[in-house]
């Protein structure tokens, strides 16, 4: 028997916010309660939340994607402990300027511990115990995606401010600063390709180096009202800066200083940060490798981060309507979902064609779901596919029992638009849409 995923059978459970109930704007947010009523995410705890199985697709979608686009840079995946030594952070001085925001601990012989926040000390460790690299073996990027930790004073928003995230974390070891900043360039291209791809309009700005250290750091920030952070855009020249000024003096004009024109102030969320880091942690954990006159030489690195709980946090704020979750139609959790007939309705002969469809869009590598629960109405199961996002919806409804051609609805929910199709052509654009999406 081919297994057909329903959503009879799925675990969702949602929490419902009254709609006459009146949250705190400082503390949640439209993406967390879209996300908390359509099951997606569940809160444990302050600041910690659990992903169930329609988030799960949705940051497995978001994973693959980036995968795919650091393994065309040469990105080579690893998994680090989530467990850091803490004498490696002194050995960067960096310890003592981040404890208040660092979960720490003890084991049971009394060795320090934190959970990790970053992952430079840790990485250039690795490749120092494994080193050292040669030059042949130059450049090499690693990377993870992985949990990430930060004991924040006042957790906040939803998933744009928990204690718990997921990042995508590559580290860069080169040769020099020129081979490094070909890396940083070539990184930079893949950023580009994965935001492209998600579909979100972002902005890449100058930023400031800050704890991290190094040369050269820019930030990725997508703009959205409820952001903390501030960047200028100049509607002029285009050009793209980390508003300090805006932070310090709120309202406060700030000149573009390519073309000197006023600059437009957005509020924005940070979802990306790379830096160019040289020697800043290979240098004082002794990281090197073995030039081509056999010496050995301080490896240059680079590092670049990538939120991943937080650009779905800021896609869905940004794309969905109040009542109405929208994702990213690359990382929806289900591209398609299949509505079966009203139980005792005159379309009920016609079930069967609800698993037929799903199994012709299964054999095209297209996800969808089945909403089996018959003993719904259409439209009642027409509003949860649109709490729950899904993007497009094909309905066995009245056309279905046509003895000459029988039709059915494909509805897609963010466009606001449907046709009746016969069950091939059904298919047909689907696969048509699909192939868009990728290509785009």
């Amino acid at each position: 028997m081919r297994w057909v995923n329903k959503v009879s059978q799925l675990f969702q459970p949602a929490v419902v916010i009254p709609k006459n109930a009146t949250p705190k704007s400082d503390v949640t947010s439209k993406s967390y309660q879209l996300m908390i009523n359509a099951g997606i995410i569940n809160g444990t705890s302050t600041g910690m939340y659990a992903f169930l199985p329609l988030g799960m697709r949705v940051l497995g979608k978001l994973q693959a994607l980036v995968d795919e686009e650091m393994r065309r840079v040469g990105g080579q995946k690893v998994l680090l402990p989530i467990l850091t030594p803490s004498k490696l952070w002194k050995k960067t001085n960096r310890l003592e300027q981040a404890q208040p925001e660092l979960f720490q601990l003890k084991d049971r012989h009394g060795k320090e511990f934190l959970l990790s926040p970053t992952f430079e000390e840790s990485i250039t460790e690795l490749v120092r115990q494994t080193g050292p690299l040669s030059h042949n073996q130059l450049p090499v990027r690693l990377y993870q995606i992985s949990s990430k930790w930060r004991d924040e004073m006042k957790p906040r928003l939803g998933l744009f401010r928990s204690r718990e995230f997921v990042m995508k974390d590559l580290y860069s070891f080169d040769a020099d600063e020129a081979t490094g900043s070909e890396t940083y360039e070539q990184l930079g291209e893949a950023y580009r390709r994965v935001l492209e791809r998600i579909g979100v309009p972002y902005v890449r700005v100058r930023a400031d180096t800050g704890q991290m250290g190094g040369t050269t750091s820019h930030e990725y920030h997508y703009a959205t009202e409820i952001g903390e952070d501030r960047v200028a855009r100049c509607r002029d020249c285009g050009y793209d800066t980390e508003d300090i000024a805006a932070r310090q003096v709120e309202g406060e004009a700030v000149a573009c200083s390519r073309c000197n024109k006023s600059m437009e102030k957005l509020h924005s969320v940070e979802i990306g940060h790379t830096f160019l880091l040289g020697t800043r942690y290979s240098k004082p954990l002794n990281a090197t490798y073995v030039d081509a006159s056999n010496k050995k030489q301080l490896l240059f690195m680079g590092c670049y981060g990538l939120g991943l709980t937080r650009i779905i946090a800021s896609a869905v704020e940004i794309l969905s309507r109040d009542q109405e979750l929208r994702w990213p139609r690359e990382l929806a959790p289900y591209s398609v979902c299949i509505i079966t007939p009203k139980q005792g309705s005159k379309e009920e002969p016609a079930t069967h064609l609800a698993e037929m469809i799903y199994h012709h869009l299964e054999s095209l590598g297209i996800d969808a779901i089945v909403d089996d629960r018959a003993h719904m109405t259409i439209g009642k199961r027409l509003v949860e596919a649109r709490k729950s996002g899904y993007p497009r919806v094909v309905v066995v409804g009245k056309g279905s029992t046509s003895r000459d051609r029988p039709t059915l609805e494909l509805h897609d929910l963010y466009d606001g638009k449907y046709v009746d199709l016969e069950i091939n052509d059904v298919v047909s654009e689907l696969d048509k849409s699909r192939q868009t999406c990728r290509a785009s």
